[in-house]
């Protein structure tokens, strides 16, 4: 075992690109696999039985999700390290640490303790850098770039959100690498309190260049926050956007944008009842947007679920369809035409057809309902509460296998691999075994 447990200047420069390292189609490199958020594994058993294959204890919860990356489990927690894991036994490959977290005490408001590494990392082939963005001592956001390798770290510079006050952000949403860019989507602290904007930074992959950013045009809230964070769909980025202060002049909140990769925003939906939404903290930021199709279908906290055409969102009241589904948080699985979306109060498996939706099961309400993903014909959720890891069946939503895993963070998913399920807990990293018989 290596460790690595050194801590980067928050202003050192690039270093010249590493080696990439070999990945396969099995392989899980960003939240929910890919950057469309499908959640969809290859190769994974179809489950008839699960059995905790290890437990790896850190020093920290994990709250993004695992990766998958070359042969290893990448895991980042609220300690502000980064774990490099055997994905056979959970041994650490390598540990590194990217600064010291930020003690609650020292915040006005949240419910993380202490505040490090929340949203999930990502990795990209290009540069063949691991991204990971910590929050500090000192309540300063900073994102790094490790060899995935040895997990050194190959630069690391301030990720500030530019809007409000950026001491009152927090970065919870997953990293997106796309357009030769780090995205970053931030929001707010548990309990809203304090003066930050909903924003989205973006920093060059290579670490060299100047921070681009988008806010949300409200004079506070507006978060983007939801831990699927950012979705991207041909030359765009999809964000799902929170509450904000205004109910009676819209100011850009409880919405679906469309950014440009230099993040300027080509377009956006809101509902027609963005004040009562705004007044009544029931917006649309609770869920990424879900790509079906030539369709996007979001489910924020009312309840009420939009079908969208991603290429003209159609600004206030610009549905294609509307109907009553859920209240949904964290981010759905697509496979074909189907979302099994993280509905509260279980999980529901939702058609898109155009303008037509229709429900084809729902799960049963006292198992899972954290964002699932799909995988050896079967849908897989937490009951974060109880940490047990359920596996139901796609085409019925009946439960085919279950196990207790250890209770995991609030809207915690699993990574699905040929091996088994790997799961964030807030002690560390639950390795899942997959038996068809």
């Amino acid at each position: 075992m290596s460790a690595n447990a050194s801590t980067p200047a928050a202003n050192s420069t690039a270093t010249a690109s590493g080696k990439a390292i070999a990945v396969g189609d099995q392989d899980w490199v960003t939240f929910h696999r890919d950057n469309a958020r499908t959640g969809v594994a290859r190769g994974v058993t179809h489950p008839a039985r699960l059995n905790v294959a290890w437990r790896a204890h850190l020093d920290g919860a994990v709250y993004g999700q695992p990766l998958l990356l070359g042969g290893m489990v990448v895991a980042a927690t609220e300690n502000d390290s980064v774990y490099g894991l055997s994905p056979a036994d959970g041994r650490v490959l390598w540990r590194t640490a990217i600064g010291r977290p930020q003690p609650l005490s020292q915040l006005p408001c949240g419910d993380i303790d202490p505040l490090g590494i929340t949203g999930t990392p990502a990795y990209d082939p290009v540069t063949g850098s691991l991204f990971v963005l910590g929050e500090t001592e000192g309540r300063h956001h900073v994102l790094a770039a490790l060899d995935p390798a040895t997990g050194s770290v190959r630069w690391s510079r301030p990720a500030e959100p530019t809007a409000g006050n950026a001491m009152d952000a927090q970065q919870r949403g997953a990293l997106t690498v796309a357009f030769g860019r780090v995205y970053v989507p931030y929001g707010g602290l548990a309990g809203d309190c304090g003066g930050y904007v909903g924003s989205v930074v973006a920093i060059p992959a290579t670490g060299r260049g100047d921070q681009l950013s988008y806010n949300v045009p409200t004079p506070r809230n507006g978060g983007i926050w939801t831990p699927g964070g950012l979705v991207v769909h041909e030359q765009t980025l999809l964000a799902a956007v929170g509450n904000g202060a205004e109910t009676g002049t819209y100011d850009g909140s409880d919405s679906v944008l469309a950014l440009t990769p230099d993040l300027k925003r080509a377009d956006f939906f809101a509902p027609t009842g963005w004040a009562a939404d705004n007044a009544e903290d029931q917006d649309l930021g609770s869920m990424s947007p879900a790509l079906i199709g030539d369709r996007v279908l979001i489910a924020g906290k009312r309840g009420t679920a939009y079908v969208l055409d991603p290429h003209h969102l159609g600004g206030i009241g610009g549905q294609v369809a509307q109907l009553p589904l859920c209240a949904a948080y964290g981010a759905a699985a697509v496979a074909g035409n189907t979302a099994y979306l993280p509905c509260h109060g279980g999980l529901r498996a939702v058609t898109v057809t155009g303008s037509t939706v229709s429900v084809r099961w729902q799960g049963d309400p006292q198992s899972a309902s954290d964002p699932p993903a799909a995988g050896g014909g079967a849908v897989w959720s937490l009951d974060d509460g109880a940490g047990v890891l359920y596996a139901l069946d796609e085409g019925t939503g009946k439960a085919l296998a279950q196990v207790n895993v250890g209770r995991a963070p609030h809207f915690a998913s699993p990574t699905l691999g040929p091996r088994g399920a790997y799961v964030g807990t807030l002690d560390g990293v639950t390795a899942v075994g997959i038996s068809a018989s």
